[in-house]
């Protein structure tokens, strides 16, 4: 499983923090790439980051008849909804995949407290496992960000005690109507519940995809975490 982005493949060990971003269903790592350029528009200190793109592996996808295409996971239920059926031993290799990931990056002198997880649709579901679930090799991460995903291996999740302290970032779209927008509030009240301590709930009217405010707001989120500014979005929000 190989990762793509320019800045990633830098040898220098001199960017003070990462961000690692995996894709969602049918997608490559060109589709979210555009992050490396977008988010330095709002926060220019984020152009100094490594910026580390995943690609999936290609899989069969049940829904879809068996097709092969890029997906972390296999997707038995459409729409998501929640307590969607788990395709276990893909989602995890996705964490071992995110966590591979986070071994280069601290092999190249990043501080995993400035490394930040996360993606869109299965991407934000194999980044909440990676940032949460005891499979995790590497708790503690500085930061998840979850665009439109969803909350996975319910039953058996319990936070480790480093990663409660790992703040969150989940965006979501109000009509979302593939990944329910009810994901959202069950994933992250249930979080809190297993004592994350800090998430950042964030709604927008769109479906399943992405909006400008909403690239606003996590590189916010991300500038803070890394460079430990303070924005006035640090505070969990449950508004409009």
């Amino acid at each position: 499983m190989s990762s793509s982005s320019t800045t990633a493949s830098t040898s220098s060990n001199n960017k003070p923090g990462a961000l690692i971003f995996l894709h969602g269903l049918g997608d490559t790592p060109a589709g979210w790439s555009s992050l490396e350029f977008q988010l330095p528009q709002v926060k220019p200190r984020l152009a100094n980051l490594h910026y580390v793109f995943p690609h999936a592996p290609t899989l069969p996808i049940s829904i879809n008849g068996g097709m092969q295409m890029p997906s972390w996971f296999d997707l038995f239920d459409w729409p998501i909804e929640v307590g969607c059926t788990d395709d276990r031993p893909n989602k995890l290799k996705g964490v071992d995949a995110v966590h591979a990931e986070i071994d280069k990056l601290v092999a190249q002198g990043v501080d995993k407290s400035k490394i930040v997880i996360g993606g869109f649709s299965q991407g934000g579901a194999i980044g909440l496992l990676a940032a949460y679930h005891p499979h995790g090799r590497n708790p503690g991460v500085g930061g998840c960000v979850a665009l439109s995903g969803w909350l996975t291996l319910v039953d058996e999740l319990k936070v480790p005690e480093e990663a409660k302290a790992t703040p969150l970032f989940w965006g979501h779209g109000l009509y979302d109507d593939k990944v329910l927008f009810e994901h959202q509030n069950f994933g992250t009240q249930k979080l809190e519940e297993l004592g994350v301590q800090e998430i950042d709930r964030r709604q927008y009217p769109m479906g399943h995809s992405s909006d400008p405010d909403e690239i606003v707001a996590l590189a916010e989120f991300l500038d803070r975490i890394i460079f430990g500014a303070s924005d006035d979005g640090k505070k969990k929000s449950d508004e409009l």
